[in-house]
């Protein structure tokens, strides 16, 4: 039961958002007159006055019903005077009052007070287990929050009295206002220290969900303050080094507005100054847009080398910078000879297809100098992403624009000679396919307003001169060698090699190695000497290789005190530079021979002899194909054997010799791969002789694929196996009837040096290659071409 005692009257003093409990002692701020006053008249009588909650913190001049129920009378254990009339008040709680009566409201609350007790309860068990589970709890609040109350703590273990905990963990926690009013209007300790517990857990969920939330924060706010300290320190350093920023960003204007650029473009790049004005210093995007404009700024948009269109000037360019070659010349002086008659036609895309070494890129740079372009090289070998021609997003982390774009800046100009070199050699992938990316590039009804994925404004391109390099064209896809014009390099001839060491490899190696020409020699015989045995190549890349080491030795020997001094290296001292013979002289086969045929095979290197031999056996019809042959080639045996069956008789061979003997065809070099149909002529005459036991002449060649009806087909890269003929020591060719228009392009000193034979069927074949004999008399080469047989343009073919 609760009972109210009248203690007399005392002095009230209303708090805000405060609640004082009994047995303990709490310190607060005091400023509004009232509440001084009512100090004061306390500290005049027993130092004790009524602590009454008010229910509205904002009312700054409470009345009687603006206060809760209940209160605290307390104790004034101390007062100080702080700065202005602020009063510092430390109090102890004594017991729960209530107000009896309001006797004055001003100049202070004063009235009638009668405290009131707590319920009577019964020790127990539970109770006993309660206060257990409030000391733990509160532990482990004090360890959450890192509160120093070890005093508290310790009341708190050594008390009976669960009101006493209750108002204990009321009075020093967090719980929030309200609820600590109802623990004070809470009369029964142990519903009391039960709502404190309640009230306890809740507030340590929230200091938990505080503390994370605040780890979090602390981090973020740690890292915005540095990144504020080290921006303003940048920007107290630029302010000392005298640098602007908004006299940058009108400079950036001012560039934008002198390109006089499209109104589309211009707007835009407008637009991303605005922006970047905008960005806070130092910040990601700011970055972003600024590396953006100055890309864009370094663009050569309006910048043009003035085109020196002349075709004499051209042709002396092209003659001093290459030897031979005097086909691709012509063909690049004939668009030189357009453009100089059109020159509002946009310029044609040339593709240089040929092995390698044979001089495309540096034809592309003597056109450069012709045309008074500028030049820039774009190495394609092994692309295999589209953004590497496009470039990327300008949002990615790195991006940068593609190559074609790169290319135009470092090259400072709007038309340039742009080289693609290698462009055979581009692969896809995941990420794209490169030569897809090119078809906008190439094509000149598009480039007009290409558009980089990093720069998203367009760029013309139509003035721009492409010209791309490739050794072969199998790889490149149709839709890309649509859009251009295919010049093909041939292999350089024995003589076309001579003239290029004496006249330009030799000099340039001489001067790179400080060496003049009276200090080295190297005749002519010893250039043909590492031309056939110590380089065998199409273009020339091995043999200035072999020149460049000439000169390193002679270098050294001058340098060592040699008597001489002068150094001349002929073909009989080659081996003393250079090391033995890598390749000895081709010769053909020691006199005519039953089952052994040369035959001409093309590589991607040049030119080369293919023998093949064949032995027939007693067996039952096997037909043995050995030497790493591929399908085409292996089908081109069964064709020529088909072809023998069907023509046994006439050939002089007897009829069943399919069921009573095997033939085995063998083709030398066995680690080399071997494929294509132009053996065919040259596997069945070696058939027909091994089965009729007829020779075969040793100083003739052949090509030509055969059918089964033995028709003799065209074939392709008749320049390269003809030199390879002459360098084998080979005499008469036979070439199919077809392939006669080619022989235009082939050198004269190899067209002077051969017997050309022209054969449409197999039987003429045979009749010049065999040393068949008609009343004692060897077949004439009765289809030899003449020399003046005119023809153009080769017919593009399967090699082998």
């Amino acid at each position: 039961m609760n009972e109210n005692i009248n203690i007399g009257t005392m002095p009230i003093l209303a708090l805000r958002g405060l609640v004082v409990f009994p047995e303990q002692t709490v310190h607060f701020e005091v400023g509004r007159v009232k509440s001084v006053l009512a100090l004061e008249e306390a500290m005049k009588k027993g130092q004790t006055l009524l602590l009454m909650p008010q229910k509205d913190i904002a009312k700054d001049d409470p009345e009687l019903r603006d206060l809760y129920a209940m209160g605290t009378v307390a104790k004034i254990k101390q007062i100080l005077r702080g700065q202005g009339e602020t009063i510092r008040v430390l109090v102890t709680g004594l017991y729960r009052a209530r107000i009896q009566e309001l006797t004055q409201s001003d100049p202070y609350l004063f009235g009638v007070v009668a405290s009131v007790s707590d319920t009577e309860v019964t020790e127990n068990l539970s109770a006993r287990a309660l206060r257990r589970e409030a000391n733990t709890l509160y532990g482990s609040y004090l360890e959450l929050t890192e509160h120093q109350a070890q005093p508290v703590q310790l009341k708190m273990l050594s008390s009976a009295s669960c009101g006493f905990l209750a108002d204990s963990i009321a009075q020093n926690s967090g719980i929030e206002f309200e609820d600590k009013m109802k623990l004070l209007l809470q009369l029964h300790p142990v519903r009391r220290l039960e709502m404190a517990l309640k009230l306890l857990r809740q507030e340590m969920e929230m200091v938990r969900l505080e503390s994370s939330i605040h780890e979090k924060t602390k981090f973020h706010i740690d890292q915005q303050q540095r990144d504020y300290y080290l921006r303003e320190q940048m920007r107290a350093i630029r302010d000392e080094l005298g640098e602007d920023e908004e006299n940058e960003y009108a400079e950036l204007e001012r560039k934008i507005l002198e390109l006089k650029l499209a109104d589309e473009v211009e707007e835009k790049l407008l637009r991303d100054v605005s922006r970047m004005k905008k960005q806070p210093f130092g910040s990601s995007e700011g970055a972003v847009l600024r590396n953006y404009l100055d890309v864009v700024l370094e663009l050569p948009w309006n910048k043009k080398t003035k085109e020196r269109i002349d075709v004499s000037a051209a042709r002396k360019v092209l003659d001093k910078d290459h030897f031979g070659l005097q086909k691709v010349k012509e063909r690049i002086l004939e668009t030189i000879a357009v453009r100089q008659m059109a020159p509002e036609n946009p310029a044609q895309i040339i593709c240089l297809v040929g092995p390698p070494g044979v001089g495309k890129t540096s034809i592309a740079y003597s056109i450069a100098r012709a045309l008074n372009r500028k030049m820039a090289r774009l190495s394609l070998g092994g692309v295999h992403d589209e953004a590497d021609i496009r470039g990327h997003r300008k949002t990615y982390v790195g991006a940068m624009p593609g190559r074609i774009m790169t290319a135009l800046s470092q090259s400072d100009s709007s038309n340039p000679l742009l080289l693609l070199d290698e462009v055979d050699k581009m692969g896809t992938d995941y990420r794209g396919d490169p030569s897809a990316a090119l078809l906008e590039v190439l094509d000149g009804e598009q480039n007009s307003a290409y558009r980089d994925n990093y720069l998203e404004i367009p760029f013309d391109l139509s003035d721009v001169m492409f010209i791309a390099t490739a050794n072969t064209l199998d790889t490149i896809p149709r839709p890309l060698l649509d859009r251009m014009e295919v010049i093909e390099l041939g292999s350089y001839t024995d003589e076309e090699k001579l003239m290029i060491a004496k006249n330009h490899l030799l000099p340039k190696q001489l001067a790179k190695h400080g060496l003049k020409k009276t200090q080295l020699r190297i005749t002519d015989d010893g250039i043909r000497e590492i031309i056939s045995c110590y380089t065998r190549e199409s273009g020339v890349r091995n043999l200035e290789r072999r020149i460049a080491q000439l000169c390193r030795k002679a270098d050294m020997e001058l340098l060592q005190g040699s008597e001489s001094k002068r150094i001349t290296v002929n073909g009989s001292n080659l081996e003393q530079y250079l090391g033995i013979r890598k390749f000895l002289p081709d010769r053909v086969p020691m006199g005519d021979q039953v089952g052994l045929v040369t035959g001409l095979a093309w590589t991607s290197v040049g030119g080369e002899v293919l023998e093949v031999e064949v032995n027939v056996m007693d067996g039952t019809g096997k037909l043995e194909l050995t030497g790493n042959l591929g399908d085409v080639m292996k089908e081109s045996a069964h064709a020529a054997l088909s072809y023998i069956r069907a023509n046994a008789g006439t050939l002089g061979i007897s009829a069943d010799f399919y069921k009573t003997k095997d033939i085995h065809v063998h083709f030398p070099e066995g680690a080399v791969p071997k494929d294509g149909p132009s053996a065919g002529v040259t596997v069945c005459t070696a058939m027909v002789s091994a089965l009729t036991g007829t020779t075969v002449r040793s100083d003739v060649a052949m090509t030509g694929e055969i059918s089964i009806r033995g028709r003799v087909l065209p074939i392709g890269g008749l320049k390269e196996k003809t030199m390879a003929a002459l360098r084998h020591g080979i005499r008469t060719v036979i070439i199919p009837k077809e392939n006669e228009r080619d022989l235009e392009e082939i050198d004269q000193t190899v067209r002077k040096a051969l017997n050309f034979v022209s054969a449409q069927t197999v039987e003429a074949v045979l009749d010049t290659a065999l040393n068949r004999r008609v009343d004692g008399v060897t077949p004439a080469l009765l289809n030899t071409i003449p020399e003046d047989v005119k023809g153009k343009g080769q017919k593009p073919g399967i090699r082998q």
